[in-house]
């Protein structure tokens, strides 16, 4: 496997593929196709050092000195005969206290800005002064690379101490980049076979897909006749909208950001294996309740079969591609049992809800329409992408970060969140990230829907607390039972039953 920044440089312009080209056509004003992070250090990183990162590191990756251009014959990378990292490597600075609530202002604008066209559709913005150390604000376009292959990418700019040995020859580095795709588990190990046979019918899904669209009542014959992977495309067309509730509505410019103070992973892990469950189905029955405690402080009605479903994307490719830039991933729904009070019934019905998921074909359905409609007429992209999006009403990645503490430019990083882009008429993002043993949340929101997404976001922490304070009353090692599960929840303050 070689590096993308190890390749031998090519021609001024090459087509740039389906995949990418269909994230590329799904820039909104509602809703940009931005990657942004927030990365937090606690010393302070002088901008020279920063732009000596970039130039050294970053752009070794050559698609990052290219620019993603749309022509009549398609879309494609194009080189920047302009390019000056001046207009990529910026400097900022907050206002008044400069403390956290004005980062999230920083970054909520940022989130709310879109990026250039006509240059290479990334930055870095430094606030060289934050809180005694600085903070960087990283923007980039969602059709140069997905969530993994940027976390990859951003290793690729660290360092393991604070004063790193040289970067090492190409033989080596492509070595130590295998080895570190171990600390990305996915909850499918797909065969390269399976997806490759359906990247290639994807000009097949585009006819089927656009019949599908144009003629909603054909979904059903799709699905009975079994007409090759359109079937499975037409059980997501069948799929209900997600229920409706503040988190979907009409989107406006404005996005909002916010994230709460980490949690200790190793916590969430003890936590997890009392119950007899994963990591993730802990911090997904979290981010469940905190949306339930939410709607109820607004005074919202909660029945108790209300959901908020989640579209979560699954990253499909092999591990010793996991460093190459681009789009590779499929997505999966799932619906959050926000209407069960209980927080560990609804540790429990994630946990089932997540099993089921494993078993299915969502994931690889979802990147061969991506494909699909990226070879296809920009007509139809839309609406599918409109069919899709009325299903859920929020995104949420869940990524596994470095175990130990990284430096960037001598500054060690101490935390950092990052956020993928929502897409059609979805208004709300939740980010989760673990690094150096601890696990980090962060919120993004239209700003029509939620103005406050610090209230929700703050939120997370204590419906943990609620599960340790479950498992910490409970007889380790044995199975909880309902009369156990209801006196704690009494305990908390939960209502009987």
């Amino acid at each position: 496997m070689m590096l993308d920044f190890f390749m031998p440089k090519k021609k001024q312009s090459e087509p740039i593929s389906g995949i990418d080209t269909a994230w590329l056509r799904m820039e909104r004003p509602t809703n940009l196709m931005m990657i942004t992070g927030v990365m937090i250090f606690s010393e302070r990183l002088a901008y020279d050092r920063l732009r000596e990162v970039v130039e050294s590191r970053f752009l070794k990756y050559r698609r990052f000195g290219q620019r993603a251009a749309q022509k009549a014959a398609g879309a494609f990378w194009e080189v920047d005969p302009h390019f000056d990292i001046s207009r990529h490597v910026l400097r900022t600075a907050l206002p008044g206290r400069a403390d956290k609530a004005e980062l999230q202002h920083l970054a909520s604008d940022l989130m709310s800005t879109p990026l250039d066209f006509s240059k290479p559709m990334w930055q870095f913005h430094l606030v060289e002064d934050y809180q005694g150390g600085s903070a960087v604000i990283l923007r980039i376009h969602h059709c140069y690379a997905d969530g993994i292959a940027l976390i990859h990418v951003l290793l690729s700019l660290t360092d393991p101490a604070s004063r790193a040995a040289p970067a090492a020859p190409a033989s080596e580095a492509k070595e130590e980049n295998t080895e570190d795709a171990g600390i990305f588990r996915r909850f499918f190990e797909p065969v390269d076979k399976v997806v490759n046979t359906t990247l290639k019918l994807g000009r097949g899904l585009v006819g089927e897909g656009a019949d599908i669209v144009m003629h909603p009542t054909h979904a059903l014959d799709y699905a009975r006749n079994g007409a090759r992977l359109a079937a499975e495309v037409a059980r997501l067309a069948l799929m209900g909208d997600d229920s409706k509730t503040r988190f979907k509505g009409d989107l406006g410019v404005s996005k909002r950001v916010a994230w709460a103070e980490p949690l200790d992973l190793r916590e969430v892990k003890t936590v997890g294996k009392a119950l007899g469950g994963s990591v993730n189905d802990v911090l997904l029955a979290a981010v469940a309740g905190a949306l339930r405690d939410y709607l109820v402080e607004q005074g919202d009605s909660i029945p108790e079969n209300l959901q908020v479903r989640a579209i979560i994307p699954v990253n499909l490719r092999p591990l010793e591609k996991a460093a190459r830039l681009g789009n590779f991933f499929g997505l999966v729904f799932l619906a959050l049992p926000v209407g069960i009070a209980n927080p560990l019934e609804r540790v429990y019905e994630v946990r089932r809800r997540m099993n089921e998921l494993k078993e299915s074909y969502q994931p690889i359905l979802a990147l061969g329409l991506l494909g699909a409609v990226g070879m296809g007429p920009n007509l139809l992209q839309q609406p599918l992408l409109d069919l899709l999006s009325n299903k859920a009403s929020a995104v949420m990645t869940n990524v596994p970060g470095p175990r130990e503490a990284i430096y960037l430019g001598g500054s060690r990083l101490s935390e950092m969140m990052f956020w993928v882009p929502q897409s059609g008429q979805i208004g709300m993002g939740v980010s989760i990230l673990s690094y150096n043993d601890r696990v980090h949340f962060g919120l993004v929101a239209d700003r029509k829907l939620v103005t406050d997404p610090e209230a929700i976001i703050g939120r997370f922490a204590g419906e943990f607390e609620k599960l340790l304070f479950i498992t910490l009353m409970s007889p380790w090692g044995q199975d909880l039972d309902s009369l156990q599960v209801e006196r704690a929840f009494k305990a908390l303050g939960g209502p009987a039953g």
